[in-house]
């Protein structure tokens, strides 16, 4: 290493798991964070991630000639190599998007690319370590030089982090009007015009109003069911609905309180969450408190919900991501405890209707 500012190899293979599990979990906290006060979930990860080209520098100026000599090639360096190529994409992917910069796959935007690319980071490298695992000794953390480097690779990310903000705004880039969570706008003000996404395979039918009913259950005094004409659909509220997909919209929404349809159907004392759930069978909690304050919304300014976008009732629930805003909601059930299967039910929901679906369509 001589007298460059560099961590021992051992800590820079250590400190690219360690920052590759700091970006992934942060990217992660990020899907359910949507309160300007989770701003530094954000601000982190993007410090964690840039962290890591100085990292894979020091890395990969260490292994080249192990790549580019094919003799010196083992069983491992395929691997190597592809891990390398996919670390590479998940920084450059988002890079590309914090400068605004739009791309997609397919239906997948560019900051759904960055995603997966950067979960798929995490098995290459774990079996990468497997491989070559050498942990490092208590040599390797001795010395000023040693703390020093560790430092440098923090102020890097950090530095670069503050950089790239500077240069959005300096010259006019499209990332200088992103959210703090990433997210560019789409369609705000516009009524039904934002886009329309669903999480994984809900899909339903479009719902034939009058075969509709709303049911307020679980732990209340008085089990309610509204059909469509009797839903009071005055109360308004003004939300930004950011989906984690890379975009965001602001609207005025109109629906029905949350809360007056709980004072109506009484919840019991050890009442604290309350589920929305969709006719797909996907479903969401929230806590009573926060429950009371939102909304499930009928129109969106000033026009009727398209089916798309949760025909007749979805959730408005500021401060949350767009895929916790529950469409086509049926049922709203108080709960004492969270219903924790919604976790699964996000992503196998809308499934069953699709197979019968196809079986339909093969008869």
């Amino acid at each position: 290493m001589g007298s460059r500012l560099e961590l021992p190899p051992r800590l820079v293979d250590w400190s690219i798991l360690g920052a590759v599990c700091f970006a992934v979990a942060t990217g992660l906290l990020g899907l359910v964070s949507g309160r300007t006060g989770d701003a530094w979930v954000f601000v982190t990860h993007g410090i964690g991630g840039l962290s890591l080209v100085l990292l894979l520098f020091w890395k990969l100026r260490r292994v080249r000639h192990r790549v580019t000599d094919r003799v010196a090639w083992d069983r491992y360096t395929p691997l190597s190599i592809l891990l390398g190529i996919v670390a590479i994409a998940a920084l450059a992917t988002g890079a590309y998007w914090t400068f605004g910069g739009r791309f997609g796959i397919g239906p997948w935007t560019g900051l759904f690319v960055h995603m997966a690319l950067g979960v798929l980071v995490v098995p290459l490298l774990l079996v990468h370590l497997r491989g070559r695992f050498r942990a490092p000794s208590t040599d390797d953390f001795a010395g000023r030089r040693t703390a020093l480097s560790g430092l440098a690779v923090v102020g890097f990310g950090a530095l670069t982090w503050r950089l790239q903000r500077e240069a959005n705004r300096l010259f006019g880039l499209a990332g200088a009007d992103h959210r703090f969570t990433g997210s560019r706008e789409d369609g705000s003000g516009e009524g039904n015009a934002f886009p329309v996404t669903s999480w994984v395979a809900d899909d339903p039918d479009p719902i034939d109003p009058d075969d509709w009913q709303l049911r307020i259950g679980g732990r209340v005094e008085r089990e309610l069911s509204l059909d469509s004409e009797t839903i009071d659909s005055d109360e308004g509220r003004r939300a930004v609905l950011d989906c984690t997909s890379g975009w965001y919209s602001e609207h005025a929404w109109r629906g029905v309180r949350v809360g007056d349809l709980l004072d109506s159907a009484e919840p019991i004392d050890e009442a604290e969450w309350i589920s929305f759930r969709s006719v797909t069978g996907y479903r969401w909690s929230l806590p009573l408190d926060e429950a009371r304050d939102a909304l499930l919304a009928t129109h969106v300014d000033g026009e009727r919900l398209s089916h798309g976008h949760g025909f007749p009732l979805r959730l408005v629930a500021p401060g949350r991501r767009g895929f916790q805003w529950v469409k086509w909601v049926e049922t709203v059930e108080v709960r004492r405890k969270r219903d924790t299967s919604e976790w699964l039910a996000i992503f196998v929901s809308g499934f069953d209707e699709a197979s019968a679906d196809r079986a339909t369509d093969r008869r």
